[in-house]
């Protein structure tokens, strides 16, 4: 009997599927991208949630996410607060996380009630099986029908456009957020890969840290941010910049801005950027040696939002004597990629997480 009722249940499944609309999510520490099957990329906002302060209700009957709230962060009075739920690419906050996911799969799927969608989420390849059941639950909660989980570094592959499925080294490394994935790929699955808990966030703790301890002067987050995008390098540029920045005088309590170099905020983003350069390194010496030698001539592709630092590139290329190249879009290579796996369910299925598989 249950030789019959697997099939059917795939066919059934399948016809749902003609109804609902399917998506892949990248879901980051920093931004969520959504895709749709045939469609691509159609939502790409940051995984931030405006709340009142103490509770988990989000502001503007839900609608308090993204873009409006990011735009809240550091000019929230005490009762309100904008959060990201989600630290170093895991849940920090189930409710949150699942307040801002049903926002996305609703603003997309446009609420057909009777159709649920299926949803392949793109998790970092480093989380415990822990954190892995947090994302399922909470995509389940939100409204989805069929819950998928792949890891980062294979997904990108696929937006990249490597042939992962080849018997061949395919190096990526994605630089988010909150996580830095590193993996060598090869038939489909990943060979060896390092996760570190290091990335665009960290960069931006770092500078704001430096602005303390050089200038005494304390910067908020999307300052900070702003300062990495217009002037912030992993490698001396052949024109150094300079920018003003505003804050507040950690002495006096007053406003005051300052006018700092590419140099100086290079030399803020050292600690964070080696540590990349040194995950790098540690991926490759765990690397068999057939597919080391692949890599001589392959070398790396680089994607996700921290490879826009300047330099980044030159950087790795100097550090492991390897080609090294940064993917067109890098910002939406995860994205991309699960929709090639909504695609291709059938096919990928083995290589998908369910969690009904593993616990």
């Amino acid at each position: 009997m249950l030789a019959y009722t697997i099939p059917l249940f795939n066919i059934i499944d399948r016809a749902f599927g003609l109804f609902s609309t399917d998506m892949g999510i990248d879901l980051g520490t920093a931004n969520t991208l959504v895709c749709v099957r045939g469609k691509g990329i159609v939502l790409n906002e940051p995984s931030v949630v405006a709340v009142r302060a103490g509770t988990n209700q989000v502001l503007l009957n839900g609608n308090a996410v993204g873009r409006v709230a990011k735009e809240m962060i550091g000019r929230t009075p005490g009762s309100i607060e904008s959060i990201r739920p989600l630290k170093h690419g895991v849940i920090a906050d189930f409710d949150v996380t699942e307040a801002l996911l049903n926002y996305f799969i609703t603003k997309v799927h446009n609420r057909k009630r009777f159709f649920s969608p299926r949803v392949v989420i793109a998790i970092p390849s480093g989380i415990t099986a822990v954190e892995k059941r947090a994302v399922y639950n909470s995509a389940e909660r939100a409204g989805a029908r069929k819950v998928y989980l792949v890891e980062e570094p294979r997904a990108a592959g696929l937006g990249i456009g490597l042939p992962i499925e080849s018997p061949v080294a395919n190096m990526v490394v994605d630089i988010g957020g909150g996580t830095t994935e590193i993996a060598v790929l090869s038939l489909a699955d990943v060979v060896t890969s390092v996760s570190l808990r290091v990335a665009g966030d960290h960069m931006d703790e770092a500078i704001i840290q430096y602005m303390k301890k050089t200038y005494n002067i304390l910067l908020g987050d999307l300052t900070a941010e702003r300062v990495k995008i217009e002037i912030g390098s992993a490698y001396p540029l052949k024109q150094e910049m300079t920018m003003e920045v505003r804050g507040r005088d950690l002495i006096g309590g007053l406003p005051r801005s300052v006018t700092i170099t590419s140099e100086e905020i290079r030399e803020g983003l050292r600690e964070p950027v080696n540590t990349i350069v040194e995950g790098v390194k540690e991926t490759l010496e765990k690397t068999a040696p057939e597919l080391s030698a692949d890599l001589v001539e392959r070398g790396m592709v680089l994607c996700g939002g921290g490879v826009l630092l300047r330099g980044i590139d030159q950087l790795l290329r100097e550090a492991t004597g390897l080609p090294v190249r940064v993917a067109d879009d890098p910002m939406t290579c995860v994205a991309r990629g699960t929709e090639v796996f909504l695609e291709k369910l059938d096919q990928y299925s083995s290589v998908l997480d369910t969690i009904d598989d593993d616990y």
